[in-house]
């Protein structure tokens, strides 16, 4: 039987930053968890010495740490220009085929629609959110995709899905401030997690939490908290 949830991003870091502490939490309860990361993550660096190439290989490590930290053991690289991708049969086919053979019961992606927040809504984002939504429930494979669940991280509305991680809020900054290149330093970077997920969980009586947009089937449901 293949992994029960398949987190499906853009870039190295968006997990963490985003799902880390929903992560590590499914991991806790058991579940066997996968990424499959889109582009090489090769742009985002300050340093005027770095290559392209340099950087892809720090940033698939820093990745591999990250989730490791979070007990995530399986990450697999797509291979896709950073800042470069596009809503093409290509994409299509490659994240179908990792749909089909990981036949998760939940997939963690982006947002596929465009928000106010533009850090957020990355164009990179947006496509493969949207490609991840079309794979999704597709009756154009055989065997058809297992998916029940899925969670989009960064949602333009309310979110409908509430979860607690005040218990995995530590592990979820520890991973991310395995982003080294990405962050001034390890110390900021597990701050910002820690504000960025209290202010969340304010509103909800949670001291710390991440929010979601939840759809089971094809369509959105009901608030919920987890």
């Amino acid at each position: 039987m293949g992994p029960n949830v398949a987190v499906i991003i853009a870039h190295p870091d968006d997990a963490e930053s985003w799902a880390g502490g929903t992560v590590a939490k499914l991991v806790r309860e058991g579940k066997v968890v996968t990424y499959v990361v889109v582009t090489n993550g090769e742009k985002g660096s300050s340093d005027r010495t770095m290559t392209p190439e340099r950087l892809a290989g720090i940033r698939q490590a820093e990745q591999r740490r990250a989730a490791g930290v979070l007990g995530v053991q399986h990450v697999e690289f797509l291979g896709y220009r950073d800042c470069e991708v596009e809503d093409t049969w290509g994409l299509h086919h490659d994240i179908a085929r990792q749909i089909q053979r990981l036949q998760p019961e939940l997939l963690i992606t982006h947002e596929p629609r465009r928000t106010f927040n533009l850090g957020v809504s990355h164009r990179d984002h947006r496509i493969v959110g949207g490609v991840v939504l079309d794979n999704a429930v597709s009756d154009c494979v055989d065997p058809p995709p297992t998916v029940r669940e899925i969670y989009l991280m960064h949602p333009a509305d309310p979110p409908n899905l509430i979860v607690d991680i005040s218990e995995t809020v530590e592990i979820k900054a520890a991973a991310f401030a395995c982003h080294l290149s990405q962050v001034e330093s390890a110390q900021r970077a597990m701050a910002s997690i820690r504000e960025r997920a209290a202010h969340l969980g304010q509103g909800y009586g949670l001291a710390y939490a991440e929010g979601f947009t939840r759809v089971i089937a094809g369509r959105p449901v009901p608030s919920t908290s987890n």
